[in-house]
This record gives C-alpha cells, sequence and structure tokens, in this order.
C-alpha cells in the first residue's frame, strides 16, 4: 500500500524529531493506558517523573487493583486532574473481575472502562495492539490544519491557515 505524501512528510519528521519517552518503549497495553490517562490535560514533561513513579508503586494492573484508592492517588498527588487517578483504579479493579485481568483488546472493551474515551481506547488499542485506529486529538487537529486548511472543516478556525514552525 503506498503512503500519502502528506503522511510520508509527518512520518519523515517525526522520524528525526521524535522525543525518547519511556512509554513509547514498550507495547504493553496497561503501560501504554497508564501513560495516555496521565498525558491527558498534563504536559510530557510532567508525566514523565509521574509516569515512572506510578509503575515502580503499581507495575501491573493486578497491582494497581488491590491497592487502596488512597495508595493511588498518594502516588498521583500534584499531577492533578484526581478523577483520571479516580477512575483508572476502578478500571483496574473492572480489567481483573470482568477481563480476567488482561487490558481489553477492543473498542468496545476499552470504552467500557471507566474514564476511557474514544481518543484514549483509540491510542491504546494503536499503540499497544497494533490496531488501525485513528487517534484524533487537537495536536492532530493543527498538523492536518496547518497542511491541508481548506480540507478541514471539523478543525476550529483558530487552526485553519497557522504557519508550520
Amino acid at each position: 500500500m503506498a503512503i500519502h505524501p502528506i503522511a510520508d512528510k509527518i512520518l519523515t519528521w517525526y522520524g528525526q524529531h521524535q522525543r525518547n519517552l519511556p512509554w513509547r518503549k514498550t507495547r504493553d497495553p496497561y503501560r501504554i493506558w497508564v501513560s495516555e490517562i496521565m498525558l491527558q490535560q498534563t504536559q510530557v514533561e510532567t508525566v514523565i517523573p509521574y509516569y515512572k513513579r506510578f509503575l515502580t508503586r503499581f507495575p501491573n494492573t493486578r497491582s494497581l487493583a488491590e491497592s487502596s484508592l488512597d495508595d493511588v492517588l498518594k502516588v498521583w498527588e500534584n499531577l492533578g486532574y484526581y478523577s483520571r487517578a479516580r477512575n483508572i483504579h476502578a478500571a483496574a479493579r473492572e480489567i481483573m473481575t470482568k477481563w480476567k485481568g488482561k487490558v481489553p483488546g477492543t473498542m468496545e472493551g476499552l470504552l467500557s472502562l471507566p474514564g476511557l474515551g474514544p481518543y484514549t481506547a483509540a491510542a491504546v488499542l494503536s499503540i499497544a495492539f497494533g490496531g488501525r485506529v485513528p487517534t484524533v486529538d487537537g495536536n492532530v487537529r493543527r498538523v492536518i490544519a496547518r497542511l491541508l486548511p481548506s480540507a478541514s472543516p471539523f478543525i476550529s478556525a483558530r487552526y485553519r491557515g497557522a504557519s508550520l514552525p
């Protein structure tokens, strides 16, 4: 299958400029899921130490599910948006009971978990499971708006026509 010229340019740029991030070194669905939840509304540089600390304390779904919510909130402390911590804890418990300890590998399964919306589910599916699922967030919209300003009615006006750095 041929790659679209724009996709080729984006992949080339990514190959030259990608950051060395800990969650890019794994395909473990649990670790990808944790990173995606932490990255919601939080800058990458802020997330890195929390991600490492969280996985040291809760290295897998079982350890997270078996912990108390107070323990989870303590490790999450100062990362903000504490509903994410409550949801990830509840989702881990549900994964242990409903999914036999395995992070679901389907969109339907992931969307059934507390705190997972379409973007996060798609990201986990594509990164951890190799699924061909589009993940469109604000960053993707900005890139599309800069590359294809006339073909992006779903993109907010503030992104249309902005020039690439």
